[in-house]
């Protein structure tokens, strides 16, 4: 404990925190293991360090080591129960290597707590001559055993299981009179399990892929296609073809809150939660009613957005952020009053922004207040406002002001009377947070003035206004240098002659073998963002506008002042091997 309080790893109040949760529990788990739990702990150096005190190892891992194959092999060879046993204990053996001095073969295993008797005592039952147990971070063991020993979704092996002839789909089901669906046929067919299984495994499926949103609509053939989202892109995974759409959709409905099956000519919004693989999963649900080329079908289209928890992130340095955009960030979001304004359209990551930025901001002795439409996530220490038919946005902020706020998050300003309420906020001590729809940091300034609001208030409310993109990286272990760059292009993405001379440029290495990224080329996302920062002569060039903001002029300030556009990081971002210029093309064309 002294050690990581001496290397700055934790701090007094973390420790404090630690021994009241220790004793809470019963005081017989060790202090530092209990420091593991604690908010803004990163439990690999805990973890680390108790190894090192207790004479573990640290293993020299490397990128992709040590192979799934390997580590498959090696437990398959070991009795079954005990196998499993190591799996649950998440040990995973790494390599061979000559015990010295006798110089006779070791196993080496790695795991992220060595120090737990169980997992010495099952090591012991496998009669090893020889082996060695050694510390690596719980991220690096818990990729080799996803890789190795994949989880099976229940419910598809039951659809296998059930796919034979004489299983009726509701092939046969049809339509009554004028094209109304006959409601006793459909929950005949609804009540088989091989829709229920196909739903359920649709869920599991879509987590464990890591899709974002979940796509189901039936086609003009009669049959139900589903699509994930994964990294920004929508792909195929599945179409029915075995029954009926409303069947499918059906079930879905039925398994919704807040949905009535039986109305199929309004848009509904509903929620979903399952345990899956020990978590608890929220699924928010959006149906619509939509054209079909086939009259028989009253079709609907349902798209799910997954709420995973663990994909929340509060750490403002995991964002992606370049170095300058995160300074001011940071510099942003602790100053004790001011407004953080974040910019771009639907799914640009700004949720994800603005959570990272309230984690890092909650501490007992701050309230923190949210008003969301809907609520996400749920952040530990935040009270998350929820509106409803009685309390609209407007109402809630006005009850805010009431009720002892210190931060603030204000979901979307979609309007005036909404805006003036989140400046006021900000003028009155509070820290604000909010996100607009607009293309660019500079226009963000537009909009708002253009909504009414008076250029003083904008120009001394506001700390920072950060544009944002998600941009697909290129898979680490499969990006192959570009075989024939276009010169021409590159110019006119801003490249500078001696860099399309000289940089190295990557692309992706597309329809490969490669375990990582399942042969997409690309593996994982990051922000992309242009951070403008209030400084005096950006807030004297917005009170000094006329009938009209200025806003190149606000661009050129901020460039002047280290602002990198989202064209420029998107540059560097290509420069450092990390994003193919195809990307850079999708996700800035048109931008400066």
């Amino acid at each position: 404990m002294q050690a990581l309080l001496r290397r700055g790893l934790v701090t007094a109040e973390q420790v404090t925190a630690a021994e009241a949760e220790r004793k809470q529990a019963g005081g017989r788990t060790p202090l530092w293991r209990s420091l593991t739990t604690v908010k803004g702990v990163d439990r690999n150096h805990v973890f680390e360090q108790a190894a090192a005190t207790y004479a573990f190892r640290l293993a020299p891992v490397k990128d992709r080591e040590p192979e799934a194959e390997f580590a498959k092999t090696v437990i398959e060879s070991f009795d079954e129960g005990l196998g499993d046993k190591l799996i649950e204990l998440k040990a995973v053996p790494y390599a061979y290597a000559q015990d010295q001095p006798s110089g006779i073969l070791k196993l080496v295993f790695i795991t992220e707590d060595p120090m737990r008797p169980e997992l010495q005592k099952v090591i012991n039952s496998l009669e090893l001559e020889r082996f060695e147990l050694c510390y690596a971070p719980g991220d690096v063991v818990d990729r080799v055993l996803v890789e190795a020993f994949p989880r099976k979704n229940e419910y598809l092996e039951r659809l296998s299981e059930s796919d034979a002839p004489d299983v009726d789909f509701g092939v046969s089901f049809e339509s009554g009179e004028k094209g109304l669906v006959d409601e006793d046929a459909l929950e005949a067919e609804i009540s088989q399990s091989a829709l229920l299984n196909l739903t359920e495994a649709i869920l599991v499926e879509g987590v464990r892929m890591g899709a974002s949103d979940i796509h189901i609509w039936p086609n003009a053939k009669r049959q139900t296609e589903v699509h994930f989202r994964v990294d920004g892109r929508l792909a195929h995974w599945h179409t029915e073809t075995r029954g009926h759409p409303e069947a499918l959709l059906a079930v879905f409905k039925d398994a919704s809150l807040n949905v009535d099956r039986f109305e199929r000519d309004m848009a509904q919004d509903g929620f979903i939660q399952r345990k899956i693989d020990g978590t608890l999963i929220r699924y928010r649900v959006s149906i619509l009613p939509i054209a079909n080329a086939n009259p028989e079908v009253r079709a609907e289209s349902i798209v799910i957005r997954i709420l995973d928890d663990r994909k929340v992130i509060t750490d403002l340095g995991k964002l992606g952020l370049l170095e300058g955009a995160l300074e001011k960030f940071n510099q942003a979001i602790r100053r004790p009053h001011g407004m953080v304004i974040l910019t771009g359209p639907t799914g640009s990551g700004k949720s994800t922004t603005l959570v990272a930025a309230l984690s890092n901001v909650v501490t007992p002795e701050v309230n923190v207040l949210t008003v969301e439409d809907p609520v996400e996530y749920i952040i530990p220490g935040v009270r998350q406002i929820k509106l409803s038919h009685k309390l609209s946005l407007e109402q809630a902020l006005r009850a805010i002001l009431r009720h002892d706020p210190d931060v603030v998050m204000v979901g979307e300003m979609r309007d005036k009377d909404t805006a003036e309420l989140a400046i006021k906020l900000a003028n009155t001590g509070h820290l604000t947070f909010s996100t607009l729809h607009t293309n660019d940091a500079p226009s963000a300034v537009s909009r708002l003035y253009k909504m009414g609001l008076e250029p003083f208030l904008i120009a001394y409310a506001i700390n920072l206004v950060v544009a944002q993109r998600l941009i697909r990286t290129l898979c680490p272990d499969c990006r192959k240098p570009m075989a024939e760059r276009d010169e021409l292009m590159m110019a006119e993405l801003g490249f500078t002659p001696e860099e399309i001379a000289e940089a190295q440029i990557y692309e992706a290495n597309t329809g490969s073998s490669c375990s990582t990224c399942k042969g997409k080329g690309y593996k994982g996302r990051r922000a992309c963002a242009e951070a403008l920062y209030f400084s005096p002569a950006i807030q004297a060039s917005i009170v000094s506008a006329g009938g009209e903001i200025n806003e190149e002029e606000i661009r050129r300030i901020g460039e002047s002042e280290g602002m990198l556009t989202l064209q420029a990081s998107a540059r560097v971002l290509v420069l450092r091997g990390e994003v193919s210029l195809e990307e850079m093309m999708r996700v800035t064309a048109g931008e400066h």
